[in-house]
């Protein structure tokens, strides 16, 4: 005679309920936890940063200059035989150099090299708020000039017309003489290209407004962010450096290919 199986009462769970109610739990705790964490975190990091950049004053950047530009550029910003004069150069100018790390300078050389910035952003303002205080100069743009949001044909055709002969058509940079450069333009942020074209950092001619309206001055930036934001349509462009690198691709991959096709050839006809 066949067993009969008892019936299941009812309402009662299968045993891997339980363990999947845990884990369920688990995660839900783990990701609420997580959450608020990185909240908390945020906002501790926004109220400390805010903190910093409260405390940081003329006087603070007076202390950071005399601390890290002084032995060049003296303690009045009058200059020494190793640094020119700050007199006049204004907050805009302290900020291109400092901020690209070109100052402070490790070494005289032909031309200061960018390297890691040594600053914080809120130190950069101090030590730029100092120089301006003491001797104003070009100061900060409105936000409208570094937007982006100019005439991109306009301001290509004017970079090609005033500053391509040095910086390249695509703004990939380009050799000086004496060992000088003009540097890639790739990574440029939008207040230091206009920082470069209002105090003539380096090689670079001063553009005032006689010379390049803050509107042209707008269009050349939205043209250079258009750059950096879109990538070449013809391919690869092998730097943008032009007929140099171009040519030598040619060289050595062209020439070179038709070389080893005419030795196969030959080899082959053997």
């Amino acid at each position: 005679m066949a067993r009969t199986p008892k019936p299941r009462k009812a309402g009662r769970r299968s045993p891997l309920a339980a363990a999947a109610l845990i884990g369920i739990g688990l995660l839900l705790t783990g990701g609420i936890y997580a959450g608020a964490s990185a909240a908390v975190a945020a906002t501790t990091d926004q109220t400390s940063t805010s903190t910093k950049a409260s405390t940081l004053t003329v006087d603070d950047g007076k202390k950071l200059f005399q601390a890290n530009c002084a032995t060049c550029h003296g303690l009045d910003l009058q200059g020494t035989a190793n640094g020119p004069s700050l007199l006049g150069v204004g907050e805009l100018a302290v900020h291109f150099q400092v901020s690209t790390g070109r100052m402070p300078m490790q070494a005289n050389s032909p031309q200061a090299p960018q390297k890691p910035v040594q600053f914080t952003d809120d130190e950069i303002a101090a030590l730029a708020a100092y120089v301006q205080s003491v001797s104003p100069g070009p100061t900060y743009p409105e936000s409208q000039i570094l937007d982006g949001q100019g005439d991109v044909a306009h301001g290509a055709e004017l970079f090609r017309i005033n500053c391509a002969m040095c910086h390249n058509v695509a703004g990939a940079g380009g050799a000086l003489t004496e060992g000088k450069y003009a540097p890639s333009l790739h990574s440029t942020t939008a207040l230091n290209m206009y920082a470069a074209m209002v105090t003539g950092p380096q090689n670079m001619p001063v553009f005032n407004n006689m010379n390049l309206s803050p509107e042209d001055k707008r269009d050349i930036i939205s043209a250079l962010l258009y750059l950096q934001q879109n990538d070449s349509p013809g391919g690869y462009d092998l730097g943008g450096l032009g007929p140099v690198s171009e040519g030598l691709f040619i060289w050595i991959f062209g020439i070179g290919a038709l070389i080893a096709i005419t030795v196969w050839i030959t080899a082959k006809s053997n």
